[in-house]
Formats: C-alpha cells, structure tokens, sequence
C-alpha cells in the first residue's frame, strides 16, 4: 500500500504471515489490557535497548490508548514456529507483550500506522517517516536476530522446558484418559499479588483502590522479610506495576506505606484454634536433641565442615557413583547437609525433608527415600539419633569418624563454599551443578578431560553440561580450560530461567502442606476449621526477596 497524506477512514490491520506461514517482519504488541501504560512504556523501552544492543533496527509506533507496536523487518523470512518462539521467550521479559498476533497463524494481524483505533484517535508512528522507510527498505539480516536468540537464551531453554513439560502431561492425560491441557503456551504462573507487583492491574472487587492494592503488596514484602530498600530497587526492575500504582508520589508514600506494612505485619495475631494458640510456621518445631555438642563453636563447625568435605571429594563422592543416577543426588544431598552446618553453626539436623527438598529442588519423597540410603553411604559420618514424631522430624548428627580424621587433615582445604542446589541448576539439571563445582572449586582452571576425571561422570553428559551453560554464558573455555564468567550472576540468570519462581512455589506449596498437617494434628483441640485457617495466600504465600549471592543460602534454609 502507498503512504499518502490521507488517513484511512477505517481501522486497518494486516495479516503478519505470509500464505506459506513465513514472517517477514517481527510484530511485538505492548498492549495496555495486560498491563498499565506506565509498565507499557517501561517495556517498551527495555525491548528496545535490547533490540538495539543486537544491532536490530526497528520500526515503532503509539496507540491512542497508549499501547506500543515495535516492528522488527527482516531480510530472510522465518518459519511462524520461530517467530512465535522469539515472542514468547520476550514475554518473560516484558508482562506487558502480547503474543497473541504471531500465535495465530491464520488470523494473525497487526494494526499499522496511520489506522483509526477503534476508541477513537489514530495509530501514531514514533519513529520519524524518513527513518521508518529507510528501515523497512534495508531491514535486518538473518546474524542480528542470531545476536537476539544468543541473548535471549535463558528464556529460550525455559519456554523450551516448558513445552516439554506440557507434553509430558498430555501424555500423561492421555494414558489416564483425563482432559489434557489446553495448550503448550507459556502461562505466567503468578500469584494474583506478583500479578499487581509487575503489571499494576488488580482485581477490583478485591481491592477498591490504587492504595490498598499497594498495601497488599507491601504486607507481603514485609511478611516475606524484604528491606525498603529492596522494595525500593524492584520499582525500577521487575516490579514496575508497583511503581505504576505509585504515580509520582514514591518518595513521598513509601516510606509512609512502608512503615505501616512492617506495624500490620508484626502486630497481626497468631490464630486462636480450640483455646489454643497456632502460629503459621514454615519450619520444623524444634524436637529435644540427644547427641552432640549443644552450643558447637563457630569455629569447630567450619573445621567440622572443611574436613568432611575433603572426604567427600577423597572418598565419598567416588562411592557415590556406585548408585547409578541416584548417586548424583546423593552426593548433593551430601553437600546440602554440609552447607546447612555451615549456614546453622550445628551439626544437628533436625528439619524436614521438604527442608532439603527445597535446597535441592527434588521432590520431599525423593529425599526421604535418599537420606537413608546416604546414612549408609556416608559410613558414620550422617547418623540418625532420634526418630521423628507428630511435628518433629528425625534428627541427624553429622560427625567425623576416627578413622577419616587422618585422611582429612592430609589433604587440604578447597578455595571457596560447598552449595547444595543453587537456583539455576533447578533447571540445569545435577550434572551441570556437579560440572559447575569443579570449575568452580578446582585448584586450576581444569580441562573436559579433568571435569570427566573429577566428576566421574560420563563424557556425553559433561560435554552436553558444558555446551549449555556455555552457551548461558556461565563459562567460557580459554586455552583448551574452562573458566567460570564472573560477570554473570547466577541469581539473575535463575530469574530468567524460571528457577526463582519454581523454588517459590515450592516453598509456598509445602507451607500449605505442613499448615493442613499441623491442622490434623490438632483437629481434636479444633472445632472448625476453616479454610483461611489452614492457608492465606496473602500471609503464607513465600516471595524470596533479592539478595547478595552470600545471603542466599541462609534466607533459603530459613524460608524451606
């Protein structure tokens, strides 16, 4: 169609696939149905920065109702799969991105400028016309969107996960002769309060304005042990819906609405249930111990720690493997137990196995089918001392036999902290974590053939680690040995990945799990019981603030 002066009189879209089911042009649709205009803009803008860091050139424009349209023009067409691919793995990186248009490839259209909107106005175009046709003329080959796909690698291996997962679940309907699920797309599995924090959009038959929406968020900042300042910094990241909720008047609410949250969070009662007290607890009650040192010394524990690990690496590991694929989470159940002594300053455990479930991002079945199993591996070094019963779990005391303690002060201690599961190896897999710790702690940069001997596991499995979390940029290979890349934080690359929110969900679903299993206990003292009781999904519900790497292993033991 040619430009010209006149405006159409009627709304005008196009379709944005080709007969074949090609896509010429990119179309990322910013719609303010989804999010409020503010989180639009902020979107905007941050698509923008990335398409531009990837030497993409790009053509934008504005709705009347404040929505945004980027069109992306390429020089080589793409399969509609490809291109739906793209736009959905930017989903994760802007709330406000509607994947609707490249989704249907029958009907998909877009509204271009110039067209008439339907409340009225018309589609303005942002970009300057000269520019625009220059950009629509040369438009963008085939290594730039390379580029792009290099940096949207974690939301790519993500959305990949999750089809996968979806498909496993159609099976599995299938074979049960359920209704599957209705498709494989991405679906934001946010609380309704995570909702409000990132799009500014909220349930007004819930809450009747701007204000108490912020005042639940806030509540639940302040139930989940954020700081104001951590608050303050998710505004300008993630949380830009918040911000939109605020307007103009941050600096002058928050601290105000802040202060409230913290008094509503402390003051607020604990449940009266049959005449006795019930306090919401994430952790297991504390049982009566009956081994151990009762106060160890700080620095006994680290001594305990570093010596045990070097016989995990010496010994341990390498009887591990004997275990076949369980070995693998043997020998990072090892290492979580490790790094809760570490965290706790004691060498008695006595916390639950969804505790370590979460640590390592198994299911709480799984570890109380391994620490038995682990018991009997570790040769008196994880000994269970006392059963448990009603709310108490069984309790552990780790110690180091005689007959170690001679092979652990021979061999000297590992740069660096043991780990159990960190975030972003949820989704990675335990090869890749087992892989990353001997990178990570090796006393020189090692090469495949070292990470193989190290790790005792297989070639293929190393090799296909190492490509992947290369490709994430998590290492890199200089001079035939792996380096890790510093400048790339693991807890902003779990964010990406989904990590953060699946351990989240974990720690909320297994308070709801321990809250209706308090409630059985008691239900003899409990008339009735109702359902806000046993879960509220503004109280319970976890939110792991942010943190520095450092802290993130004592607020994970405490949260699991």
């Amino acid at each position: 169609m040619r430009i010209t002066r006149t405006l159409p009189a009627a709304p005008a879209a196009v379709l944005i696939h080709d007969v074949d089911g090609s896509v010429r042009t990119l179309c990322l649709d910013l719609d303010t149905s989804k999010a409020r205009k503010a989180v639009v803009d902020d979107d905007a803008a941050r698509l923008t920065r990335m398409l531009t860091e990837a030497g993409l050139s790009y053509v934008e424009d504005r709705s009347p109702s404040g929505g945004r349209h980027v069109y992306v023009p390429l020089q080589e067409p793409i399969t509609a799969a490809e291109a739906r691919e793209l736009v959905e793995a930017l989903m994760f990186r802007a709330p406000s991105l509607d994947p609707g248009p490249h989704q249907n490839v029958t009907d998909g259209c877009i509204r271009v400028p110039g067209s008439l909107h339907k409340r009225g106005g018309h589609q303005m175009l942002i970009t300057p016309l000269s520019d625009a046709h220059a950009v629509l003329t040369r438009r963008n080959p085939a290594t730039r969107l390379a580029r792009l796909r290099a940096d949207l690698a974690p939301e790519l291996l993500r959305l990949q996960q999750a089809k996968q997962r979806t498909k496993a679940r159609v099976q599995a309907a299938s074979t049960l002769q359920q209704a599957p699920p209705s498709d494989g797309q991405p679906v934001r599995t946010d609380s309704p309060l995570r909702a409000v924090a990132r799009t500014g959009l909220y349930d007004t038959t819930r809450y009747a304005s701007d204000s108490e929406a912020r005042m639940a968020v806030l509540n639940h900042f302040a139930a989940c042990k954020w700081t104001v300042e951590q608050v303050r910094a998710g505004l300008t990241g993630q949380y830009a819906g918040l911000a939109a909720l605020y307007g103009d008047k941050t600096e002058r609410l928050l601290p105000i609405e802040w202060a409230k949250a913290q008094a509503w969070t402390t003051a607020k009662p604990t449940s009266q249930k049959g005449g006795r007290t019930y306090a919401r607890i994430n952790d297991t009650s504390p049982t009566e111990l009956t081994g151990g040192s009762a106060n160890p010394s700080t620095h006994a524990i680290h001594q305990l720690v570093n010596d045990i690990e070097n016989v995990v690496y010496a010994v341990l590991d390498h009887r591990c493997k004997t275990y076949g694929r369980a070995g693998l989470s043997l020998r990072l159940l090892l290492r979580a137990v490790l790094a809760y002594m570490r965290t706790t300053q004691n060498n008695l455990l006595d916390v639950g196995c969804r505790t370590f479930a979460v640590a390592l991002g198994k299911d709480h079945a799984t570890i109380a089918r391994l620490l038995p199993v682990l018991e009997q591996a570790s040769e008196g070094i994880l000994t269970r001392i006392q059963r448990g019963r009603g709310r108490n779990a069984d309790t552990y005391l780790v110690q180091l036999p005689q007959r170690f303690e001679q092979l652990a002060r021979d061999l000297t201690w590992r740069q660096g902290k043991i780990h159990a599961i960190r975030p972003v190896f949820r989704v990675l897999g335990d090869v890749a974590a087992l892989t990353y710790e001997a990178i990570e702690r090796g006393r020189r940069s090692p090469t495949t053939a070292e990470i193989i001997q190290s790790t005792g596991i297989s070639r293929t499995a190393t090799t296909d680690a190492l490509t992947r979390m290369e490709t994430l940029r998590m290492i890199r290979r200089h001079h035939g040995r792996w380096e890790i890349v510093a400048t790339t934080g693991l807890q902003e690359l779990a964010d990406r990945l989904g990590a953060t929110e699946d351990r989240q969900e974990q720690i909320t679903q297994y308070r709801k799990e321990r809250a209706a299993w308090h409630a059985w206990l008691d239900r003899h003292l409990t008339p009735r019981i109702d359902e806000h009781d046993i879960y509220d999904s503004e109280v319970d519900e976890y939110w792991l603030p942010p943190m520095d790497p450092g802290d993130v292993q004592a607020s994970l033991w405490h949260a699991a």
